[in-house]
């Protein structure tokens, strides 16, 4: 290496920030702009890429930047959960800043130079919430990151995207300030440390009972998790560009939290301590309501963007409820649900926002026969409902079966049965999307009755009308990688084994 590991994990926040006042700087140049753009993301996966070897090994490099008070600093640790959700957000950047080129110059949409600007910001800081070190650092970058990603929430300027803003920006930061923060401030009186500690950092120091108390503040206090009845930042935010969807679902905002509370039940409360206080149990049940409540509104939305958001929410929730579990397996499984939800999940918005490019059309009862004029783009659709709904041989089936196989692990049938119950809904509110694109007569239209062995195809190449190919070949690109990552389960599961053996 040129660099030391600690160097490289100093770059990871670096890279994204100098990248944005290098995008500012040709904000009147779009092709120089949107290269500054797509080279920065290179350079911050490359970087990324540099430090996953030194980690596999078992290294975990530290970098101290402030030392406040004691046992209070602004520091990075580079442990396995971090490191997996680096990545995926590093990859997901260089994907997603393709699609952003072609979508916001096929839509024209205004204000790029900033869009590119607060989405690297929000990319800085998103890996200082994957290698932040201790609470202190975690709650700062995780601060930044909502910040950033408002500009991008209220980027059309309308009062529909202002008080979408203000919904996200309010329920996000008076959680946060309201919650998270007085937990830390808790949690460093009677501990004397906010450091990520394998194994945790409570016991001994708090009561059962007490255990409880804090968890509450921490769960709700980490709103970008999305559980009921805080959620409602997430439809909210749905009136951003597609783009921004796909960073808010996938590559940033709703995976640090969900990161956020894996790593919070890890390393400060402790696995094997959760377990014999018996302390998250109101948790699982919160959790396993948010999972099928979600499920069920998003059947009711006909709205694309609102039921992917509703199901997202849903997602979320498997996460929540597999840390609640405090199983080895269920952990597990809520740290691959954090890699295959973002690559199912962006691949759904990316499809959304190529229909939306070439038809303008944003509501599900007016996509019929939409599959036989774009086939690549509902093809990617069904690819990554298939992993989200978590069949095989899709990524998304590994996530959900170690989930399931903690539940059994933790003794809870009633929430496997709920975990079974909500792969049902996501059939139910995912494929009418695809049957109905690809087996429907176009609006205002029927198909002819055709005797047997008169049958046509579908579709014919003649008549198909794709979005610009950087609006469709990024969904693509996350779909085959869907299917990839399920075979890729193996090195995933042993990056990700170190976490669950403190």
């Amino acid at each position: 290496m040129i660099f030391s590991l600690e160097m490289h994990v100093a770059l990871a926040l670096y890279i994204p920030l100098v990248g944005a006042i290098g995008i500012a700087a040709f904000g009147s140049a779009p092709n120089l702009r949107e290269s500054v753009t797509l080279v920065t993301a290179a350079l911050l996966f490359t970087n990324v890429m540099m430090i996953l070897p030194a980690v596999l090994d078992g290294a975990q490099p530290v970098v101290t930047l402030i030392t406040t008070l004691p046992g209070l600093d602004i520091a990075f640790k580079v442990e396995p959960l971090g490191m997996t959700f680096a990545c995926v957000a590093s990859t997901l950047w260089i994907i997603n800043s393709l699609y952003s080129i072609g979508y916001m110059r096929a839509n024209r949409e205004a204000k790029q130079t900033r869009f590119y600007v607060c989405f690297a910001i929000a990319i800085a800081a998103t890996m200082g919430v994957a290698f932040s070190g201790n609470l202190l650092t975690l709650f700062i970058f995780y601060e930044v990151l909502s910040l950033s990603t408002y500009p991008l929430v209220t980027h059309k300027g309308s009062p529909d995207a202002l008080r979408g803003g203000r919904i996200y920006l309010g329920i996000l930061l008076s959680t946060s300030i309201g919650l998270f923060l007085p937990a830390i401030i808790w949690v460093w009186t009677v501990t004397g440390t906010v450091d990520f500690t394998p194994g945790g950092i409570l016991e001994g120091h708090v009561s059962a009972g007490m255990t409880g108390v804090f968890l509450f503040l921490f769960m709700y206090g980490i709103g970008k998790a999305a559980l009921m009845p805080i959620h409602r930042w997430l439809p909210a935010a749905m009136v951003a560009p597609t783009p921004v969807s796909a960073l808010l679902h996938a590559v940033a905002v709703v995976k640090a939290g969900v990161f956020s509370v894996l790593k919070v039940i890890i390393y400060i409360f402790g696995i094997d301590f959760l377990s014999r206080t018996g302390a998250a149990e109101w948790l699982t049940w919160v959790a396993a309501y948010t999972l099928l409540a979600a499920s069920v509104v998003a059947l009711t939305k006909q709205n694309l963007k609102a039921r992917l958001a509703y199901s997202t929410i849903s997602q979320l929730a498997y996460i929540v409820v597999a840390a609640s579990l405090a199983t080895p397996m269920a952990v597990a499984g809520g740290a691959l649900q954090i890699v295959m939800h973002a690559f199912g999940k962006i691949t759904l918005f990316f499809c959304a926002g190529a229909i939306y490019t070439a038809t303008k059309k944003t509501e599900i009862k007016d996509m019929r026969g939409l599959g036989r004029v774009m086939p690549l783009t509902f093809l990617a659709f069904f690819i990554g409902s298939l992993s989200i709904i978590g069949i095989p041989p899709l990524g998304g089936s590994w996530s959900k079966f170690y989930i399931m196989m903690g539940a059994v692990e933790a003794d809870q049938l009633i929430i496997l049965g709920v975990l079974l119950i909500s792969s049902l809904l996501n059939i139910a509110y995912l494929m009418p999307i695809v049957i109905r694109g690809f087996f429907y007569a176009p609006l205002g239209k029927s198909d002819p009755v055709l005797g047997v062995g008169q049958e046509r195809p579908l579709f014919n190449w003649a008549g198909v009308k794709e979005a610009p190919a950087l609006v469709v070949l990024p969904p693509m690109l996350t779909a085959l990688c869907c299917i990839i990552l399920f075979f890729l389960i193996d090195p995933i599961y042993q990056m990700i084994l170190p976490i669950l053996m403190p």
